[in-house]
């Protein structure tokens, strides 16, 4: 079955190239060309992946973002034309899997779709299985793709799951932005290094909910960040 990408952007032309190139790539292509209709159409839709512009009439690509994000675990790329540090770092942190600015390689953008797509039905390659991975209190089930901190079960989107599965593997090793950039996006990333800052912030969001005395990604300084192997 053909994914299904739902494009949301109020530009005819960017509509139009997207759209022509996700059909050549055999992909099911749904569009919004607003913030309210696209709040609608991935209610709807149920989309496999969302292409999103932050600048959009009616409700703000930030906020669909924020609305979405508490309904589904899609996977969201943003596309636009904000480049600012601000605008990049707030929607990677309401949950966005990666930020593309305009003007954009097609090409690359479709990578990024293939990728993003990708990591959402199946875990990193590369590999070696294992069905579950476990550090203390903290049980990672690579078959179900879920993840639990003692009884409680933590609600992650998939490219939090990677980046969390990338440094649970290898606990206690640190890792480099690189590094995570290489493992869990899987192609030379042009962007800006804070995508993985951004991620990381988030998963220590999340387990601090469930688990607020153990602080398990640790930052070391001037390095990166590793996973604490007592969990």
């Amino acid at each position: 079955m053909a994914a299904k990408i739902l494009i949301v952007d109020d530009e005819a032309p960017i509509i139009d190239l997207l759209s022509y190139n996700l059909k050549q790539a055999n992909y099911d292509v749904i569009i919004a060309r607003d913030g309210e209709q696209a709040i609608q159409q991935a209610r709807r839709e149920q989309p496999d992946l969302i292409i999103l512009d932050l600048m959009l009439p009616h409700v703000d690509g930030l906020d669909v973002c924020r609305i979405l994000r508490r309904e589904r675990d899609v996977p969201i790329i943003m596309l636009t034309a904000r480049d600012g540090e601000v605008d990049r770092v707030v929607g990677l942190e309401l949950g966005a899997d990666d930020y593309v600015v305009k003007p954009f390689s097609v090409r690359e953008l479709m990578a990024r779709v293939k990728n993003v797509l990708r990591r959402s039905a199946l875990p990193p390659p590369d590999e070696p299985p294992a069905d579950c991975i476990r550090l203390g209190r903290l049980v990672i089930d690579m078959v179900r793709h879920e993840v639990h901190v003692g009884a409680d079960e933590l609600k992650l989107t998939p490219l939090e799951f990677d980046v969390l599965t990338s440094l649970a593997r290898r606990a206690g090793q640190v890792f480099s932005r690189d590094q995570l950039l290489d493992q869990v996006w899987g192609y030379d990333y042009h962007g800006d290094l804070r995508v993985v800052d951004a991620v990381i912030k988030r998963l220590r969001a999340k387990l601090r909910q469930v688990a607020p005395d153990a602080a398990i990604i640790e930052t070391v300084r001037g390095v990166g960040y590793k996973l604490s192997d007592t969990g």
